[in-house]
């Protein structure tokens, strides 16, 4: 009993200073507040979403680093005053928060974690990284451990709004973390749209991936409604503008429901994107015991997109896979 009292008394000492060590690293971040003057913004994915996101910053005065693989994708906002760094590490090691939004888990866990040349690698304590990708959760409680490890946060943060809410500032932002650190990034994220602050590491990146479960099916329904409206001889957008003001209403008709009578395939969000979003989905549900129906059969039609070499496309190109099962077309059916 006598050696178990100083082993007990180690033990919480040690979990005393861990304690103190998480607050010291979330005091120090947040202890001077977000402005122009005092923040360095890096920004890691520069395309669709996130070229719209990091102008926004740029307009509002922030001092902004980029990194992306395909620097042409860069080019705007380098025009607007954006600088440019040579990788991850390199951008993190010039700023205080860095944001990414790339394309797939193993991208996330190369832009972040990769030791050499990863954002974390090169952030220095009290840094915060803010991961909008649509990811898996399970990385963002790993990268939230990294990112404590090393004295640094990190807050999960994907976004819904499509390309529409990125150019617009009004995108739904799902955050997961430490509340406190949430709060110190208002600035940064009222810029962006509305942050929703859903729990701890992880719970943004569930909650946005319940965002996908619902978005799948709605638009499943809301093509479906189209082809039949079609098949039956209405005027479909005479349809879209009736039901807009009913129970049948939805964002996404609202975002999608023109540009798919326009035949505008361009991507707010890939197809091959979306894919992944559904299969984090299942995956993540069969962990849970779930049976999700209506996610299956979603992505099993954006699954045929993809086959048919369409993964390119934004994602309303669904149209596409019902045109083919019913053998119609909406090809002509918009009025100007």
């Amino acid at each position: 009993m006598g050696r178990l009292q100083p082993t007990l008394a180690l033990l919480r000492y040690c979990r005393t200073w861990a304690l103190h060590s998480r607050s010291m690293a979330t005091s120090a971040t947040a202890s001077q507040p977000i402005s122009p003057a005092t923040t360095r913004i890096g920004w890691i994915g520069t395309g669709v979403m996130g070229r719209s996101m990091c102008a926004h910053l740029i307009r509002a005065g922030f001092s902004l680093t980029v990194f992306n693989r395909t620097l042409s994708k860069a080019q705007l906002l380098l025009d607007l005053g954006a600088h440019l760094a040579s990788s991850p590490s390199s951008l993190a090691s010039q700023s205080d928060v860095v944001f990414s939004i790339v394309g797939f888990p193993s991208d996330v866990r190369s832009v972040l974690l990769d030791p050499s040349s990863g954002a974390l690698s090169g952030l220095k304590p009290g840094g915060i990284l803010v991961d909008m990708t649509t990811s898996k959760p399970s990385l963002a409680v790993e990268i939230s451990a990294a990112a404590t490890s090393k004295g640094c946060s990190s807050v999960d943060a994907p976004v819904s709004g499509g390309d529409k809410g990125a150019r617009e500032g009004t995108l739904a932002i799902f955050a997961g973390g430490d509340p406190a650190i949430i709060r110190h990034l208002e600035p940064l994220f009222s810029l962006l749209g509305k942050v929703n602050h859903m729990g701890g590491p992880g719970k943004g990146q569930y909650a946005k991936m319940a965002n996908q479960i619902a978005i799948a099916s709605t638009m499943v329904g809301l093509v479906e409604g189209m082809i039949c409206t079609h098949k039956a001889g209405l005027d479909v957008g005479m349809w879209l503008s009736a039901i807009s003001t009913g129970s049948a209403g939805s964002k996404s008709l609202d975002l999608y429901g023109l540009r798919i009578m326009k035949r505008d395939f361009n991507p707010g969000i890939y197809v091959n994107h979306f894919v992944k979003d559904l299969g984090i989905c299942l995956e993540e549900c069969e962990k849970m015991g779930i049976s999700l129906p209506g996610l299956a059969l979603a992505q099993q039609l954006y699954l045929s997109l993809k086959a048919h070499g369409e993964g390119n496309l934004g994602f309303q190109a669904l149209v596409l896979v019902l045109e083919r099962l019913n053998n119609v077309s909406l090809e002509n059916v918009f009025k100007a």
